[in-house]
């Protein structure tokens, strides 16, 4: 029988950790999504998003995020494709951490960025979501490499990259929101990787490999 996890295999994919589980946003996540943002992710005066997403009226934030959802999936191919993974800690949506690639046949490079609400930050929630994909990556995919970005004012994320053993790889300045920030991008492998000290189970792979081509 036909279903749509069998027509779109990603929404078979989970990913657990100790604390979490990371799994691809569906339709039904969205409000669980959107009212996670709507509580609150960053300090007012302090965006470390490029585009503010988060500033916008509450009547706009739920449409733009669902619109996004959806570019995300329906641009979705091998040779070009971002993951959307929620993140769950005891039952609750708390974040979003994504994974994506390029040409990944040939690169073997991935990127990733993530938001957390802030009720949960500074519990190494954010550590361990990147440790997931990444381990996702490295030992499923077979990525040689893993990429990441981040302001340079915002330690929080550059303290996360270093913990996990990403190295500094050069810096740009970007358009933030009205503002131009300079951004620092950092650089992992698996021989620089800081590995966790839990194995991460992984439910579904096999399909999505096949989807990617990766088999």
């Amino acid at each position: 029988m036909t279903t749509l996890n069998t027509l779109w295999p990603l929404f078979d994919l989970r990913l657990a950790t100790p604390r979490l589980e990371l799994r691809p946003i569906t339709d039904q996540d969205i409000p669980a999504a959107v009212a996670a943002a709507r509580s609150g992710i960053h300090e007012a005066a302090r965006n470390p998003f490029s585009t503010p997403w988060t500033e916008l009226p509450d009547d706009e934030l739920g449409p733009n995020m669902a619109r996004w959802y959806w570019r995300c999936r329906g641009g979705f191919t091998p040779e070009d494709w971002t993951l959307l993974l929620g993140i769950w800690h005891e039952g609750q949506f708390i974040g979003c951490q994504d994974v994506g690639a390029k040409e990944f046949a040939v690169r073997k490079t991935v990127t990733t960025g993530s938001w957390l609400k802030q009720s949960v930050q500074g519990r190494g929630l954010g550590r361990e979501m990147r440790a997931a994909v990444v381990l996702w990556a490295f030992d499923r995919l077979g990525a040689e490499v893993a990429e990441s970005e981040a302001a340079a004012w915002n330690s929080a994320s550059l303290g996360v990259s270093r913990s996990l053993g990403y190295e500094l790889n050069g810096t740009t300045r970007r358009a933030w929101g009205t503002k131009v920030e300079t951004l620092q991008h950092v650089r992992l492998t698996p021989e620089t990787f800081n590995r966790p000290d839990w194995e991460l189970q992984v439910e579904g792979h096999e399909a999505v490999a096949r989807f990617l081509k990766v088999t």
